[in-house]
């Protein structure tokens, strides 16, 4: 049987990227447990494109 749970598949996106204006975006897909993290989330990872860290936030 499948397994059934709380962890669910999300997108996160830059914010800097998408604010720049420059073309394409920067964009990871992770996993969170929706019953601890209801929220959505914020990390700091790579933007291969502008070259640095920045925030990438949960789109739906």
């Amino acid at each position: 049987m499948a397994k059934k749970g709380n962890r669910v598949q999300v997108i996160l996106e830059c914010t800097e990227h998408k604010n720049s204006g420059q073309p394409g975006t920067s964009r990871y897909i992770t996993v969170k447990n929706k019953k601890n993290n209801p929220e959505r989330m914020e990390l700091k990872k790579y933007n291969p494109i502008l070259k640095k860290m920045t925030v990438h936030k949960e789109i739906k």
